[in-house]
């Protein structure tokens, strides 16, 4: 998504200053037109914006606090997007503490595939203070087919879990109506193609259908790893908020049980070899 987003701001006419740990990346970015920094603490020096894209809001509490030092550096005025899929409580105590520092932030989380992601097809949801987000509407612009402010901090973060809790399940249930189809012998493809023109259609039957019915699950377009961990953040919520989530907490325990397997690198398409491992005699 990173590497995405990197190339739509270069083509959109913004000057990008890369840095990742992976050399590859960089490279990659550099040839895209992009320019590299090798020391991420002088950045905050050398530009207005800082935009993350981590794993989950562990790693961007330790890029924040120790890789680029923001709290340290006095920069004030300067801004950061944070467009990792948060925890939307860490990512709002995050923003109250830069506040103090002068650095604005906001939680711009993102929805779509990485492919999506290159060509500018995501959708956006942003929070924070609303000025900031109007200020930089441009770069939304450059990255996104639409963005939508969502209020506070956290709230983009907490969008993005409920998309996904839905995004989910879709799949999921996708993988279950194509399981008693292909049970019942019936042609997967001809299955999903039904399925697509029906009132059951969902955004989810063209993103990962085909990968179900061929049962192609590697390599991965967005890991099964890393949705387990999303929806885990998303009963975190739901405890804190004293809200039941009964279909995600079965979710839950489906993805726990492929990563178990040694699937956590797979597609999370591969929802649907929950029900193949049911089903196997």
């Amino acid at each position: 998504m990173g590497s995405g987003m990197v190339q739509n701001l270069i083509a959109a006419g913004f000057e990008v200053i890369v840095y990742d740990l992976d050399e590859y990346k960089v490279k990659a970015m550099i040839e895209a037109g992009g320019m590299k920094t090798d020391d991420p603490v002088g950045m905050a020096a050398e530009v207005d914006i800082i935009i993350l894209s981590l794993p989950n809001s562990g790693i961007v509490n330790e890029v924040v606090g120790n890789s680029l030092r923001l709290p340290d550096t006095g920069r004030r005025g300067l801004i950061l997007i944070d467009t990792t899929t948060a925890d939307p409580v860490m990512s709002e105590t995050l923003a109250e503490q830069l506040r103090d520092r002068g650095i604005e932030m906001l939680d711009a989380t993102l929805s779509g595939t990485p492919e999506m992601c290159a060509t500018g097809k995501i959708t956006m949801m942003i929070g924070g203070n609303e000025k900031i987000y109007q200020t930089c509407e441009p770069i939304f612009s450059a990255l996104a087919a639409q963005w939508f402010y969502t209020g506070k901090n956290g709230s983009g973060a907490m969008t993005k879990l409920i998309v996904n809790l839905v995004l989910g399940l879709n799949r999921m249930v996708l993988a279950e109506g194509l399981s008693l189809g292909r049970r019942a012998g019936m042609d997967g493809g001809r299955l999903l193609e039904v399925l697509k023109e029906s009132a059951a259609y969902s955004k989810a039957m063209d993103m990962k259908g085909d990968r179900m019915v061929d049962r192609q699950l590697e390599p991965a377009s967005g890991k099964l790893a890393f949705h387990l961990k999303d929806v885990r953040l998303m009963l975190d919520l739901g405890s804190r908020l004293n809200f039941p989530l009964p279909l995600t907490s079965f979710h839950a325990q489906a993805l726990t049980s492929l990563v178990a397997k040694g699937r956590s690198e797979w597609d999370n398409a591969a929802i649907i070899s929950f029900y193949d491992d049911l089903t196997e005699r």
